[in-house]
């Protein structure tokens, strides 16, 4: 037995390229979203997920994200997080050029928000190791440098090894033109809010 379904790809807002599946057929409708982060009022905007002025009716929803769990009782939204981050960038940064920050990422990929942002906002380029990963996203490539003489870093040990000591960068950095760096270390990292209670 055949059935014509369907399948329409919506934003999921994780990182760049991430989708949420619908599929439509003769038996109904579903979503499945794998990780998603969507503000509030974002899927009411999505024009895919409606059906005139009404949202399609949806039989089944898998929600498949790390975060579908009663522990994680408020994550704070996307700006709120950006906002926190930029204030304690900027504050910090500004003392001299000698004060440089590192962006502790876990993961290769999902923070190019925080990168665009901050660079943005503050004219600062972010470290990376690589720019591989970037080519194909213009938007995100301006805003990112190999050039390790940046106050930003979101580079990493070649090891992958996560400790941070001291005066010492991933990237081997330790001075600029003699002046010793100061380094704060940031964990941008959602799993932080489940520690947190009400």
């Amino acid at each position: 037995q055949k059935e014509d379904v369907e399948v329409t790809l919506l934003p999921a807002g994780h990182c760049p390229g991430s989708v949420m599946f619908l599929f439509e057929g003769g038996n109904g409708t579903v979503l499945y979203t794998g990780d998603f982060r969507l503000a509030k009022g974002e899927a009411a905007r999505m024009e895919l997920l409606h059906s005139g002025t009404r949202v399609k009716d949806i039989q089944s929803v898998y929600l498949d994200t790390t975060f579908c769990d009663p522990k994680f009782y408020h994550i704070p939204s996307r700006e709120e997080c950006l906002n926190g981050i930029l204030e304690l960038v900027r504050s910090w940064t500004s003392l001299t050029p000698y004060h440089v920050v590192w962006l502790n990422c876990k993961a290769a990929y999902g923070y190019e928000y925080l990168f665009v942002n901050l660079s943005e906002e503050l004219g600062i380029k972010v470290h990376v190791n690589k720019l591989d990963m970037f080519r194909n996203m213009p938007e995100i490539l301006y805003h990112v440098t190999t050039d390790r003489h940046t106050q930003i870093h979101a580079c990493r040990h070649p090891r992958d090894d996560d400790c941070f000591r001291g005066n010492r960068l991933p990237c081997g950095m330790t001075c600029q033109n003699g002046t010793p760096l100061h380094i704060i270390s940031i964990k941008p990292s959602t799993m932080w809010f489940g520690e947190r209670i009400k």
